[in-house]
């Protein structure tokens, strides 16, 4: 073999490097994946506006208020969800729940003849809790959360109005319907009375002197 074969041998190897140390080059810069400086992923949190905080639930409606748009006829037409379990007639039997004529101002869990619960009966305290509008508003919108461990199955009526025309229509199922409550008769709007060791009020310039409290007899 002459010179001149072994240069070219020599030429053509050393070309095949370098086009192959050239494709590493190129590949390895167009599929580069750089380590990140920390490792894990950035999770961007959403911090909460300043200026206060969050405006609070809307309170719920006094069933007092809620009375005084009340209808008993579409109380009625509700209630016949409620007769599979009740009755509502003077004199009614008890089914799964207990006869629900004259229940406002009733005594919880004192109705003759029926089997309550120990929840219902612990809430009763010996009957000295009795069915306010307010206490009926209350289980009537959810049961069992008002009255821990009451064997009642209904879930609740949550729309104020539904609950208020049923209570309008439980009013009726009496010989002598209790009145309704006043709305907005509350301690709230009862006037205030002064801090016990402050001296009372001065009377205006030029008023008369209030009369002596009479004697004790």
């Amino acid at each position: 073999m002459d010179s001149n074969e072994v240069n070219k041998l020599l030429a053509a190897f050393l070309g095949t490097v370098f086009i192959v140390f050239s494709v590493g080059i190129v590949s390895d810069a167009l599929f580069a994946s750089p380590a990140p400086e920390k490792p894990g992923f950035a999770i961007e949190a959403t911090e909460p506006a300043e200026g206060g905080p969050a405006a609070p639930a809307a309170e719920a409606k006094p069933i007092a208020e809620l009375l005084t748009t009340a209808h008993a006829e579409a109380g009625a037409a509700i209630f016949k969800k409620c007769q599979a379990c009740h009755s509502g007639e003077k004199g009614g039997p008890n089914k799964v729940g207990p006869d629900l004529w004259d229940i406002i101002d009733r005594p919880v869990a004192e109705h003759e003849g029926f089997a309550y619960s120990a929840g219902m009966k612990e809430f009763s305290k010996g009957g000295s809790e009795k069915w306010t509008y307010d206490n009926l508003n209350h289980f009537i919108t959810s049961p069992k959360k008002f009255v821990k461990g009451t064997a009642m199955g209904f879930a609740g009526l949550p729309k104020d109005e539904d609950r208020a025309n049923v209570i309008a229509y439980l009013r009726t199922l009496s010989d002598n319907p209790k009145p309704l409550p006043a709305p907005g008769a509350s301690a709230e709007n009862a006037p205030a009375k002064p801090a016990e060791g402050t001296a009372p009020a001065k009377p205006a310039e030029g008023a008369a002197p209030a009369a002596p409290a009479a004697p004790a007899k």
